[in-house]
């Protein structure tokens, strides 16, 4: 087991990988900016390292930085977090060839699943389904505007190397491809360095459902269930529940089967997300993301397992401290994003925390790295925690939900929290009857509300 961990990462992630080390017994490096020599994660680890100034191209993304921290510390290992440099394929094949351990996958499972055309071409071989689109990218208008008339609008075309929403436009009719086409390489090489675009069938009422896998690297997997994540706001996601109130026992263990067979034949290691879109029965892959995701709290949470602990165990060598057989689901659980930000434009709001009261009792865990006299920088993404709520079944995650946000308190700067308070009201939240584009109408409609 390794004896010292660095942590390549900030806020409350970088807190899940530290906690994780203490109980493990190893030691803990964090790294900083300038703009974080405060921060908890700072203050938590057992060494730290200033790796640069405020901007995250500067620190967080300098990869002779961090890889000279652990010079510097004697770290073994790198634990990546998710965001910046954790899906970086020349990261982690720089950390190993300085003799250095990357808790994650290999460099190439990162870059066969980073490209989306490369990912779905391998997953269609590892017999996972997949939405009907083109055969790689699609070199030019005149291409695009013959497939969407054979596929049938509306269709979406998407950057190859896009994420996050960006590089992503969808054409309605044949009238709105040109417009769509071309934003969509043009949003894919300003954001990415990339224009390549290829085109999907466009679902028009998805869930957004995304299946936890983990392998050890030696052939064996196994998948944790699924997280129904299809309450989103551009693209992002704001709410996120495991079981999928809409997925069947049968869906899940033919769906989990498909995706554990999936990473055992490329002998994935670590953990991973399969991401599909959902309708009518029917499961579509999107993507894979090869990291710890920000909602795997609630896949902890329903099958009583610390899936950062079995990362670290497995990239140490060892084999998976559980089998399928042993993963039985309990209940339900619920998490909701807590971003700095000003409702209803969702404008971000970094700022001084004035007072901070994390909720608690039984069936809560606040994920953050907020404190009192905090001052939250600019430089960096939005989320500044995650709520997370286990019942033993979805109501009472709901109403455990409803009385947690009820003792959050975050003074000083606006959050999101009203947004989720808002939700709760609403009786399709109640039945679980929503799908991706749910909560964008709705705020269209209610936007007074949410602020």
């Amino acid at each position: 087991m390794f004896e010292k961990i660095l942590i390549a990462n900030r806020g409350e992630i970088a807190l899940r990988v530290i906690r994780a080390c203490r109980e493990m017994g190893i030691k803990s490096v964090a790294v900083h900016s300038t703009a974080d020599s405060d921060a908890m994660h700072v203050r938590m680890a057992d060494e730290s390292v200033c790796i640069g100034p405020p901007p995250g191209t500067a620190s967080y993304l300098s990869i002779p930085a961090i890889v000279s921290a652990c010079e510097i510390t004697g770290a073994e290992a790198i634990h990546p977090g998710y965001g910046f440099l954790s899906e970086n394929a020349t990261f982690v094949q720089c950390v190993e060839d300085h003799d250095l351990a990357f808790i994650g996958p290999t460099a190439e499972h990162i870059r066969v699943m980073g490209d989306k055309i490369t990912a779905k071409d391998t997953m269609k071989k590892l017999g996972v389904p997949c939405v009907p689109g083109s055969d790689g990218g699609v070199p030019d208008l005149e291409t695009a505007q013959k497939l969407g008339a054979e596929m049938g609008y509306p269709v979406i075309i998407k950057a190859t190397a896009g994420g996050g929403g960006r590089g992503m436009k969808v054409a309605h009719s044949a009238d709105e491809m040109e417009t769509a086409f071309r934003t969509a390489r043009a949003e894919g090489k300003a954001a990415f360095g990339n224009d390549e675009v290829y085109i999907e069938k466009y679902l028009t009422t998805p869930r957004h459902i995304e299946i936890q896998v983990f392998g050890d690297g030696k052939g064996n997997a196994v998948h944790l269930g699924e997280r129904d994540c299809s309450l989103q706001r551009r693209h992002q996601k704001v709410f996120e529940e495991a079981p999928g109130p809409a997925i069947t026992p049968e869906e899940r263990a033919r769906i989990g089967k498909i995706c554990a067979d999936a990473v055992a034949q490329i002998n994935y290691i670590g953990a991973g997300t399969i991401e599909f879109l959902y309708e009518n029965g029917e499961f579509y892959f999107i993507e894979m993301n090869t990291r710890l995701q920000v909602e795997h709290p609630v896949t902890e949470a329903i099958f009583g397992v610390d899936l950062v602990r079995e990362q670290i165990r497995v990239a140490a060598g060892l084999p998976l401290s559980f089998s399928q057989d042993d993963l039985t689901i309990n209940g339900a659980a619920i998490e909701v994003r807590i971003n700095a930000e000003r409702l209803p434009n969702f404008a971000p709001c970094p700022g001084k925390i004035t007072h901070y009261h994390a909720p608690g009792g039984l069936g809560v865990r606040m994920d953050s790295a907020l404190y009192d006299g905090y001052s939250i920088p600019p430089y960096y993404d939005s989320l500044i925690g995650k709520l997370i709520v286990h019942g033993r079944d979805r109501a009472e995650a709901l109403a455990r939900l409803d009385r947690a946000l009820g003792e959050l308190i975050i003074d000083g700067i606006d959050t999101t929290v009203p947004l989720f308070s808002a939700l709760l009201a609403e009786a399709d939240i109640h039945s679980g009857d929503y799908n991706i584009h749910w909560l964008e109408r709705w705020l269209e409609e209610n936007g007074d509300l949410a602020g």
